[in-house]
C-alpha cells in the first residue's frame, strides 16, 4: 500500500506540474493503411534514434568522418585566406590551426587507450581536460564554506590563517545554520574559570611503567618516513619540539630525520616491526628484542599497530623505486633493496588477547619500564571486549589505547577499505570508554586517575574539533 501511494502522489506531481519524465531514447514509429507499404513501415518503426539530453547535435553527431570533412575544410580555408585577405601573419595562424587539429586527431585514432578520443576525435579531448580541472572549479566556484570533505575551506582558511600568524577573527556571526540537522555547540559556563596548561600524565597508575610520560592534550598522530619526505618529517618534529608535544613516528619507524627534529618520539610498531626485527629465510620478518631494545632509547613510548583507520585489516606495501638509502636504515632493511617493502595484515609475535598482553609486558621490560600502548580502528565489539577481559585477567593493560576512525587517510589504501570498513572515531572512541569503565580502567569522573588513557586519532584544526 506505501508503493502505491507513493506512486500516486509521484504522478499527481507530476500532472500538477507538466512535467514528464524524460526518456533518452525515443522510438519514432509510423505506419500506413496501404498493404503494399506494410514492410517499409516496419522497417521504420524498428529504427532508434538515441537521443541524449543537453547537448547541441554537433557533438552528437561528431565522429571520424564528420572530424576529416572538417579537416578538410580547414586545409581549403588556408589558400582561401590568402587569396581573399593577403595577410601572411593570418594565414598561418590558420595554416597551424589546422595542422594542429590534423595531428591531434591522428592520434586520438591511432590511440587505443581511450575509446573517447577514438571515436570522437580532437572534441573527445574536451573530456579529459574538463575532468582534469574538475577539483579546481568545485574548489573554487562550487564548493561551499562548510562543505567538510575532507577539510572545509572554513577549516582550511582557519589553519592558513594561524600558520602565518594572521588575525582569525569573524565578524557578524556565525555563516553555519543554527537550526540546521546536525549542529553542533559546546554549552559554557556563567563562571569562567582561569585555565593553566593541561597535560596527561601517561602510565602514572601503573606500577611496572616506571618511566610515565607527560603528554600534550594535541599531539602529531602517526604517519610514516617513506609516505612523507624528509624535510616532512624535520619539520614536523620541529614543531613537536616548539609545541612542547609529541609525534608519532608512524610504522616506518625512526628516522635520522625524526631525531634532529628534537621533538618528543612515539614509536609506532607495526606488523613489518621495522626498527625492531629481522628476516628469516622464508622472507617474513619477526620481533627482535635486543634491535628493540637499543633503538626504544630514542622513544618516550611505544605503540603497538593492531590496525588503522584507513585501511583497518589490510597490510601496506612500499614499492621498491620508492626506497631510499635513508628509508631502509630507518626499517633495518638490507641495501640495496631487492624487493618490495611488505608490511602483514596481522601481527607473528601474538595471535590472541592473552598474547598481546605477554608482548605489552616484554615491552615494557625491554624498554625499562617506558609507557606501551596500541592502536587500532574499532571492529568487532566482541573483540575489544575479549581484550578488555585478558587485560583485566592478566593484570598486564597497556598504559593508553589510540582509537583511530575510519574517516582516517593515507596514500595506500583501497577505497572498499577507506569508505566502508571500520567505526567511525566518535563510535569507537565513546565504546572503548564505556568498556574500559565497566572494567573499572578508566575513571568515568576525573580521567587523570584511570589506569589506561584514551587517545583519539582523528582530524584536528580548531578548539573545538578537540
Amino acid at each position: 500500500m506505501m508503493r502505491r501511494a507513493s506512486s500516486s502522489i509521484i504522478r499527481s506531481r507530476y500532472k500538477s506540474r507538466h512535467l514528464a519524465p524524460v526518456n533518452v531514447t525515443r522510438a519514432f514509429l509510423s505506419s500506413s493503411s496501404s498493404s503494399s507499404s506494410r514492410d517499409n513501415s516496419r522497417k521504420k518503426s524498428s529504427s532508434v534514434r538515441s537521443v541524449s539530453a543537453g547537448l547541441p547535435d554537433w557533438i552528437e553527431h561528431w565522429s571520424r568522418d564528420v572530424f576529416r570533412k572538417v579537416g578538410y575544410g580547414l586545409a581549403l580555408s588556408v589558400p582561401a585566406v590568402e587569396a581573399l585577405i593577403g595577410n601572411h601573419v593570418i594565414t598561418i595562424g590558420v595554416a597551424s590551426t589546422t595542422a594542429v587539429y590534423w595531428m591531434v586527431g591522428l592520434n586520438d585514432i591511432k590511440q587505443t587507450n581511450q575509446t573517447i578520443r577514438r571515436n570522437f576525435p580532437v572534441l573527445g579531448n574536451m573530456r579529459y581536460l574538463l575532468e582534469m580541472i574538475r577539483p579546481e572549479i568545485r574548489q573554487y566556484f562550487v564548493e561551499g564554506d562548510n562543505e567538510e570533505v575532507p577539510y572545509s575551506r572554513a577549516q582550511r582558511t582557519i589553519v592558513y590563517e594561524r600558520s602565518k600568524g594572521l588575525e582569525c577573527t569573524m565578524p557578524f556571526g556565525t555563516r553555519r545554520d543554527a537550526t540546521a540537522v546536525g549542529f553542533e555547540w559546546v554549552n559554557h559556563s556563567l563562571y569562567p574559570t582561569k585555565i593553566g596548561e593541561q597535560r596527561v600524565i601517561i602510565g602514572q597508575h601503573n606500577e611496572a611503567t616506571t618511566q610515565p610520560y607527560s603528554a600534550s592534550l594535541l599531539n602529531i598522530s602517526a604517519m610514516s618516513y617513506g609516505a612523507l619526505s624528509d624535510r616532512a618529517i624535520l619539520a614536523l618534529s620541529s614543531g613537536a619540539k616548539l609545541g612542547n608535544f609529541y609525534h608519532n613516528t608512524g610504522e616506518g619507524s625512526m628516522s635520522r630525520f625524526h631525531k634532529e627534529g628534537g621533538g618528543d618520539l612515539v614509536w609506532n610498531i607495526g606488523t613489518g616491526y621495522f626498527g625492531c626485527g629481522v628476516f628469516k629465510k622464508d622472507g617474513s620478518r619477526v620481533f627482535d628484542p635486543n634491535l628493540f631494545a637499543e633503538n626504544a632509547q630514542d622513544a618516550k613510548m611505544i605503540e603497538i599497530k593492531l590496525s588503522q583507520g584507513a585501511k583497518p585489516g589490510h597490510g601496506g606495501l612500499l614499492p621498491r623505486e620508492k626506497i631510499t638509502k635513508e628509508i631502509a636504515d630507518a626499517r633495518n632493511l638490507p641495501w640495496p633493496v631487492l624487493h618490495d617493502c611488505v608490511s602483514p595484515a596481522r601481527h607473528s609475535a601474538f595471535s590472541n588477547p592473552y598474547e598481546l598482553c605477554e608482548f605489552i609486558n616484554t615491552l615494557r621490560t625491554l624498554s625499562k619500564g617506558k609507557p606501551i600502548g596500541m592502536k587500532l580502528c574499532m571492529g568487532h565489539p566482541e573483540e575489544f571486549a575479549a581484550l578488555v577481559r585478558a587485560f583485566v585477567e592478566t593484570g598486564d593493560a597497556p598504559d593508553f589505547i589510540t582509537i583511530d576512525g575510519t574517516e582516517g587517510g593515507t596514500g595506500a589504501a583501497p577505497p572498499e577499505f577507506s569508505n566502508s570498513v571500520g567505526m567511525p572515531l566518535s563510535f569507537g572512541l565513546s565504546y572503548a570508554h564505556a568498556m574500559l569503565v565497566g572494567a573499572g580502567l578508566r575513571d568515568p569522573v576525573d580521567k587523570s586517575q584511570s589506569k589506561v588513557t584514551l587517545i583519539g586519532s582523528g582530524k584536528v584544526c580548531s578548539g573545538f574539533s578537540m
